[in-house]
């Protein structure tokens, strides 16, 4: 075997162990109900992290925006943003893709950052009109609350919690990053021209 290649190997397994997934946060054995179909181009567009489940490739992540653009071949290009420590931290940008393996259920997607390897992102809760979504996978490991705004307010916030806790899911621990003041004071480096005149869609 090429030693580029057993380099390769070894850096995915390393990436892997690093990523280790974090406790079980949803009730009993049954994968939570997704919604019963999402519309990707009203999906598209700029989200705010409001809050999140820990794990390690987040970690220490303040001011978290995704950003999701179809793609011609049906996938689904992803761009993540986090600021380290604090919205004044250094900017990390992460960029994948995401993909339907049943391209009938588009409540659920896999997403991958790195090589071959895809993680599941299951559309759970989404608003009618495409305001904020709730992110989980068939374990109830990983949990994210977006929303298109930076400060949906704390009403929104435990409308969440409450829903979640209620479908079976421990909230106790979640992480409530920091996040700009408004839309406007979001700084738009690293993302695409069409995120400054359309942040969102959900006409």
């Amino acid at each position: 075997m090429r030693p580029a290649l057993i380099l390769s190997l070894i850096l995915s397994l390393l990436a892997l162990a690093a990523c280790s997934p974090p406790r079980d946060r949803l009730a009993g054995d049954t994968p939570p109900q997704t919604v019963a179909a999402v519309d990707l181009q009203r999906y598209a567009g700029l989200w705010f992290e409001i809050a999140r489940a820990d794990h390690s490739f987040e970690r220490d992540c303040q001011g978290v925006t995704a950003f999701y653009t179809p793609q011609p071949d049906g996938t689904v290009g992803v761009i993540n943003r986090c600021w380290k420590n604090t919205l004044d931290g250094e900017l990390d940008i992460a960029e994948g893709r995401a993909r339907y393996p049943d391209p009938a259920d588009t409540a659920k997607l896999e997403v991958s950052f790195f090589g071959p390897f895809f993680g599941d992102y299951w559309v759970i809760d989404l608003a009618e009109d495409y305001s904020w979504t709730v992110i989980s996978e068939a374990q109830g490991r990983y949990l994210w609350i977006l929303a298109r705004e930076p400060q949906p307010g704390d009403a929104f916030i435990e409308a969440r919690l409450a829903d979640l806790r209620d479908r079976g899911f421990d909230t106790q621990g979640l992480i409530f990053p920091q996040q700009w003041a408004s839309l406007e004071a979001m700084p738009r480096d690293g993302l695409p021209a069409a995120a400054i005149d359309q942040p969102s869609s959900t006409q």
